[in-house]
């Protein structure tokens, strides 16, 4: 049974390249399955150019470069009890270098960033060891049930 999803994609850049809503919602439903959320979840996602992506990470994080991936978790006031979770922003001009530079199939990055930020959304990150390696094992087994190789995996990796 799914999870009941709300989701809103917006495209802020030409959509040559760039996957489908159908595409992030069935991407977004997987990471909701892999982490064990049963209830009712809205989110929306923004695919943004460089400049915007940039922009975004320099006022949000005080980083002033373009990233893949952005969330921005809902910080909902006491007592509001809303489906909410928060927004992404996919910068699509870094995920498509990204596939390029490491060799990925570029639809599998994008699903990758996809899973990647709706986990963030729901609190798990990856600053600590521990909190790294628990996040991209439950990526890893996401994108697999989604047919998707490891993202993590070296190259040449036997392991």
């Amino acid at each position: 049974m799914s999870t009941p999803l709300t989701l809103s994609v917006g495209y802020a850049v030409p959509r040559k390249g760039v996957p489908s809503a159908a595409s992030f919602r069935a991407w977004a439903e997987a990471a909701l399955r892999g982490a064990k959320r049963r209830r009712a979840t809205e989110l929306s996602i923004r695919i943004v150019d460089t400049d915007e992506g940039r922009a975004l990470n320099r006022d949000y994080r005080g980083k002033d470069y373009a990233t893949n991936v952005l969330s921005f978790p809902v910080e909902l006031p006491p007592g509001i009890a809303l489906p909410l979770i928060g927004d992404l922003a996919i910068c699509a001009p870094v995920v498509a270098r990204e596939a390029k530079e490491q060799n990925k199939v570029p639809r599998d990055h994008w699903a990758h960033m996809t899973v990647h930020g709706v986990l963030h959304l729901l609190g798990y990150d990856h600053i600590e060891d521990t909190e790294a390696e628990a996040m991209e094992a439950l990526e890893t087994r996401i994108l697999a049930g989604l047919g998707i190789a490891d993202p993590y995996a070296v190259e040449g990796d036997d392991a």
